[in-house]
């Protein structure tokens, strides 16, 4: 099987951010990362806490996310220690926040 091509992480990030907007669901960029091929971590802001969102690529070569940070809601600190790291091992990295909350992306997100 063929994997799909690549989009680059700069239309990736602009479509999110305009379906955010479209759906009610605001986002911003926290962090511009390489508009190419930079990683994509994504914040979401519910009632309950933050929720990191990564994106990886999955066995079938598409795009998913998982819970960075747990399947539980964390904390600002817990949230931005995890982000700092993560840039620290990739500095190409896009962040982007989203206010959510229900915690669900505002995007077509399929989460492992």
């Amino acid at each position: 099987m063929t994997p799909p091509p690549r989009v680059k992480a700069s239309l990736t990030v602009s479509i999110a951010l305009r379906m955010g907007d479209m759906n009610g669901k605001p986002g911003m960029v926290l962090r511009k990362g390489d508009p190419d091929a930079g990683g994509i971590l994504v914040v979401l802001h519910g009632r309950e806490g933050l929720v990191v969102l990564s994106r990886l690529t999955d066995p079938d070569g598409g795009h998913a996310w998982i819970k960075a940070t747990g399947a539980a809601p964390v904390d600002q600190d817990a949230a931005d220690t995890y982000i700092a790291r993560q840039v620290k091992f990739d500095p190409d990295l896009w962040v982007l926040e989203f206010e959510t909350p229900d915690m669900i992306p505002p995007f077509e997100a399929k989460i492992l």
